[in-house]
C-alpha cells in the first residue's frame, strides 16, 4: 500500500506531464494552494516558475535536472501496474485535489485518468482541462449553476442517477457506457441536484463551474 506523502488541510493542486497554461495553473492554485506533481509534471511546473513540494510516481518522465533540483522532494513509487496519476491519488490526503495536465493531450492518458477517478471514489478530485471540469459524482451533490450551461453525464459502469434542475431528467434511466449515456444535457434551474446509486458517473461541466462544484462537494 502506498503511504501518504502529502497531507494537507487545504486543497492540493496536482500537476501532470501534459501541457497546461500558466492561467490554468494560477486558477487551480488560487483554490488549492499546495502544489505537487506526478512524475513529469514537475518539469511542467518548473517551466512555469513553480516548485512542487513533492513529486511522486515511477519517475520515468521527470528530467534529471528536475530530480537534482528537487532532491528529497522526489518520491519513487516503482510499481508499473498503475499510472502516476493513480499513484498520486493514493499518496495525497487533502480535502480536495485539482488536477491539471492530465486531460486533452493524449486520449489514452485521459482515459486512464478517468478510470483512476473510478478506482478512488473517496478522493474528491476535479480534473481541469482548458475547457472543462470533470469529476466522479458523489452519492449526492447540489450545485448552483447558470441555467443554459452544458452538463454532461458519462457512466463508467451501470448506474442510476436521479436529477433535479436539468432540461432532460434522468429518473428511471439505466445508464451504462455501452447503452444510455447523458452527454450534452443542460442546466434548466439555478440549483441542480444529482444522486447516484453507485460511484460510477462522471459529471462534466464548463471550467467556470469549478467553484460551484467545490461548493457542492463541501470543499468550497
Amino acid at each position: 500500500m502506498t503511504k501518504v506523502i502529502v497531507q494537507s488541510t487545504a486543497g492540493v493542486t496536482l500537476a501532470g506531464g501534459g501541457r497546461f497554461s500558466a492561467g490554468l495553473l494560477a486558477e487551480a492554485r488560487a483554490l488549492a494552494p499546495r502544489v505537487v506533481a506526478a512524475d513529469g509534471g514537475a518539469d511542467r511546473l518548473l517551466a512555469h516558475g513553480v516548485e512542487p513540494e513533492a513529486v511522486m510516481g515511477d519517475l520515468d518522465s521527470i528530467s534529471e535536472a528536475a530530480r537534482v533540483r528537487l532532491g528529497h522532494r522526489v518520491h519513487a513509487i516503482p510499481e508499473q501496474v498503475t499510472t502516476d496519476f493513480d499513484k498520486a491519488l493514493r499518496s495525497i490526503a487533502a480535502p480536495f485535489i485539482l488536477a491539471v495536465g492530465f486531460a486533452g493531450q493524449r486520449l489514452d492518458h485521459a482515459l486512464a485518468v478517468l478510470t483512476s477517478l473510478l478506482a478512488h471514489p473517496m478522493q474528491r478530485c476535479l480534473v481541469l482541462s482548458p475547457t472543462d471540469v470533470v469529476f466522479l459524482c458523489p452519492p449526492r451533490i447540489e450545485m448552483r449553476l447558470k441555467p443554459g450551461m452544458r452538463l454532461s453525464l458519462y457512466p463508467l459502469g451501470e448506474v442510476h442517477c436521479q436529477s433535479e434542475g436539468l432540461k432532460w431528467p434522468t429518473e428511471g434511466l439505466d445508464f451504462a457506457p455501452w447503452g444510455m449515456i447523458g452527454t450534452s444535457n443542460e442546466v434548466a434551474a439555478p440549483v441542480v441536484r444529482l444522486a447516484v446509486d453507485q460511484p460510477r458517473m462522471l459529471v462534466i461541466l464548463p471550467r467556470p463551474a469549478t467553484r460551484a462544484v467545490l461548493a457542492g462537494i463541501g470543499a468550497g
